[in-house]
C-alpha cells in the first residue's frame, strides 16, 4: 500500500460556471498525482501536489524515443452523490500490458487503483454535476532519463491528471459519418497496436485530418498487412450488427483491448446476442450495407462510451445505416453503460468501484 503524501494548492482554480459547455480535455483540476522510478530503487515518493508543468531536460528520453504509455478512465457523480469509478482494475492491468511492450516498469494494480482513488477523492469537487459529464482521468508514465542513447530509460515518472469533461464528440450520441482509410495504417502485427502509447495516436492524426476535411468525424482503420479487414475507428473499437449478429475485430496484437469494448461484449452476450470476434472484410461490410443486412455500426470507448455510425465511405462507395438514426442495440448499450456509471440503474456486473461521497 502506498504512503501518499498530499500537498494541497493554496490557489484553487475557478470552476466552470456552465458545466454543459466543458468540452473534452480542455480544463484541468487543481492537483495531480506523481510517483518516481529509479533503477535499483523501484517506484517511490508517491504524492499529490498542485497541478503544474514539468521541468525536464531537453535530452529527456520521452522527447526523442517516445517511451511512454497512458490510460483513460472516468469518475462519475452518481445520482445518490457517490463518486465512483468503472472497472479501474481493467485500466490498471492494461497499463501494465502496455508497460511490458514499451519496456517500462509495472505498477502493481492495487497501487494504481489506490493512486487514482486518492486523487479523485482530493478532487471530488471537480466531478461535474450535470448529466452526461464526468471527471476524465489520465494516468501516464514516461521515460525521464537525460540521455540520447537508444535504450530503455532507467528512471520514469508516473503521473495522473484530471479533467472535468463533457461529450467527446460535438455530435454527442448522434450518429456520425466515417471514412474508411485504405492508404495509411494504424498498426501491424508485432508492433504496438494493442498498447496505449502516444506513437499510435500521433501516426493516426494525418488520416484523421484528411477525413475531417471531407466532412467525416473519424476514420475506420483497416489491417496493416492486406488493408482488407476492419480493425478500429479513430481511437475506439468498432462493432457491426449484421443480420442480427454482432461482429468486432479480435484483440490479437493490432487492436486495443478496450474496457468499453469488453464490457459491451459481456452485456450483449448476456442479452442473447451472438458476438463474433473475427476478421471482417470491409468489402463484406459494404456488401451487407447494400443488401440491407447492415443494421447498426457503433464505436466503443471510454470517452464517448458508444458512438453510432450513420454513413460509411470506402473508396467511391457509400452505405447508409439505420436511416441516420441511432439503432436499438446501440441505444440500449449506451443507456445501460451510462446508467451503471452514473448510478441510475443497479450495477448487476460488479463493475462499479465507489470512491467517496461527493
Amino acid at each position: 500500500m502506498l504512503d501518499i503524501k498530499i500537498t494541497k494548492t493554496t490557489a484553487p482554480k475557478a470552476k466552470a460556471a456552465d458545466e454543459s459547455k466543458l468540452g473534452f480535455g480542455k480544463i484541468f483540476s487543481d492537483h495531480m498525482f506523481l510517483m518516481d522510478y529509479d533503477e535499483g530503487q523501484g517506484w517511490h515518493d508517491p504524492r499529490i501536489v498542485p497541478y503544474a508543468p514539468f521541468s525536464l531536460d531537453p535530452s529527456c528520453v520521452v522527447f526523442h524515443y517516445a517511451q511512454e504509455i497512458f490510460e483513460g478512465m472516468k469518475a462519475y457523480r452518481a445520482v445518490d452523490g457517490t463518486i465512483q469509478l468503472f472497472r479501474p482494475d481493467c485500466n490498471a492491468n492494461r497499463m501494465n500490458d502496455s508497460a511490458d511492450r514499451l519496456c517500462i516498469p509495472n505498477i502493481p494494480a492495487e497501487d494504481f487503483i489506490q493512486a487514482v482513488k486518492t486523487l479523485v477523492e482530493v478532487e471530488k469537487d471537480w466531478v461535474p454535476h450535470v448529466d452526461g459529464a464526468s471527471l476524465y482521468i489520465r494516468p501516464f508514465t514516461f521515460g525521464a532519463d537525460e540521455s540520447l542513447g537508444v535504450h530503455a530509460s532507467k528512471k520514469y515518472i508516473f503521473c495522473i491528471i484530471c479533467s472535468p469533461s463533457g461529450a467527446y464528440y460535438a455530435e454527442g450520441i448522434n450518429p456520425v459519418r466515417i471514412y474508411v482509410e485504405d492508404e495509411y495504417i494504424r498498426a501491424a502485427p508485432g508492433l504496438t497496436g494493442f498498447t496505449k502509447c502516444g506513437g499510435n495516436y500521433a501516426a493516426s492524426i494525418k488520416a484523421g485530418e484528411m477525413a475531417e476535411e471531407q466532412g467525416y468525424a473519424q476514420v475506420l482503420w483497416l489491417d496493416g498487412v492486406e488493408k482488407k479487414y476492419v480493425e478500429e475507428v479513430g481511437s475506439m473499437n468498432i462493432m457491426f450488427k449484421i443480420d442480427g449478429k454482432i461482429y468486432t475485430a479480435p484483440c490479437n496484437g493490432t487492436v486495443l483491448p478496450g474496457v468499453t469494448r469488453r464490457s459491451c461484449i459481456e452485456l450483449l452476450r448476456d442479452w442473447g446476442y451472438e458476438v463474433i470476434e473475427e476478421h471482417l472484410a470491409i468489402a463484406d461490410i459494404m456488401k451487407a450495407g447494400h443488401e440491407g443486412k447492415l443494421e447498426e455500426i457503433f464505436g466503443t470507448g471510454t470517452a464517448a462510451v458508444v458512438s453510432p455510425v450513420k454513413e460509411l465511405r470506402w473508396k467511391d462507395d457509400t452505405v447508409f445505416i439505420g436511416e441516420g438514426k441511432i439503432g436499438p442495440v446501440t441505444q440500449k448499450l449506451y443507456d445501460t453503460m451510462t446508467g451503471m456509471q452514473w448510478g441510475k440503474i443497479p450495477d448487476s456486473k460488479g463493475w462499479i468501484v465507489p470512491v467517496c461521497k461527493g
